[in-house]
């Protein structure tokens, strides 16, 4: 029964955080209806900046934040200079290979500057051997910070979205950007916004999961992305309660398939399931039909 418990606990944590990943694909997808496929090299990218600041002697806290901070901005460049040229003719999927270029020339970057050996991530908060104890499961304090961290964060975004003027005007360029400029938004500086957020909860997500992992390189954060997408496809693109209940019941599979079966299958489930979806449901749980008017 503790065993059971531990990987129930386990599956949430982690789930916890491929929801946060899919929160990042549901904000550009809100504004430009792009699924941004360079999330996880911002997921890598980022936490190498923190790892380097931090080698330098910069102070921890204050690497992590710089590495956010750089990370965010990076998100607002790839938004400006590789997706809102191309998305300017609605049959254009140029975003797609623009998007996966720079995912792949972030890593090819990151192999050059680092090398493409593993590098020992420090721990922020919590050490590895940090437990604490809840009715007799040993909890780890990591996979607890990851939890309280990524719903905490997701209940602000909750709020900003529906209490905010910020959020209605990301809600009204979602629904027509030409509408949203013709009542006064500034659709590009909303679009613009929800890049910089995006990419700022990619390095966030990294950030949680890296000292979990304990070594990073530069081909940490793909897995991570993948997993996100499968959770964003799960509950449904564009949906917060799809990414929240798609990203936690893809951590709990996971995990269980991974303690009771073999650790070699955890991911093959996530992408049988991925399939599975894309044949039953393409909308996702949680997602619904579009249909277009001719």
């Amino acid at each position: 029964m503790q065993f059971l418990l531990e990987l129930l606990f386990m599956g949430v944590c982690v789930g916890a955080a491929y929801s946060l990943i899919a929160h990042g694909f549901n904000l550009t997808f809100w504004t430009m209806k792009v699924v941004n496929f360079a999330h996880g090299p911002f997921i890598m990218f980022c936490s190498m900046l923190i790892l380097t600041f931090a080698l330098h002697g910069m102070p921890l806290l204050f690497a992590v934040f710089l590495g956010l901070v750089i990370i965010s901005l990076l998100g607002v460049v790839l938004e400006r200079v590789s997706v809102s040229p191309l998305v300017k003719n609605p049959t254009s999927m140029g975003w797609v290979v623009s998007t996966l270029g720079m995912g792949i020339f972030l890593q090819a970057l990151a192999t050059k500057v680092w090398g493409a050996q593993a590098i020992s991530f420090p721990d922020i908060i919590f050490t590895s051997t940090d437990y604490i104890s809840v009715f007799g499961v040993q909890l780890s304090a990591q996979y607890l910070l990851v939890l309280v961290v990524s719903i905490g964060i997701m209940i602000l975004l909750e709020v900003i979205m529906n209490r905010t003027i910020w959020g209605k005007a990301m809600k009204g360029v979602a629904h027509d950007a030409k509408l949203a400029r013709l009542l006064g938004i500034n659709s590009k500086l909303v679009v613009s916004l929800s890049f910089l957020l995006s990419a700022l909860l990619a390095g966030i997500a990294g950030t949680l999961i890296a000292p979990i992992y304990g070594a990073i390189n530069p081909a940490f954060g793909m897995n991570l992305m993948v997993l996100g997408f499968v959770a964003v496809v799960l509950g449904g693109i564009g949906n917060s309660k799809g990414a929240l209940i798609g990203g936690l019941s893809l951590g709990v599979i996971e995990k269980l398939v991974g303690g009771y079966i073999s650790t070699a299958a955890e991911h093959g489930v996530a992408f049988a399931i991925l399939i599975l979806i894309l044949a039953i449901k393409p909308e996702g749980i949680f997602g619904k039909k579009v249909v277009e008017k001719v």
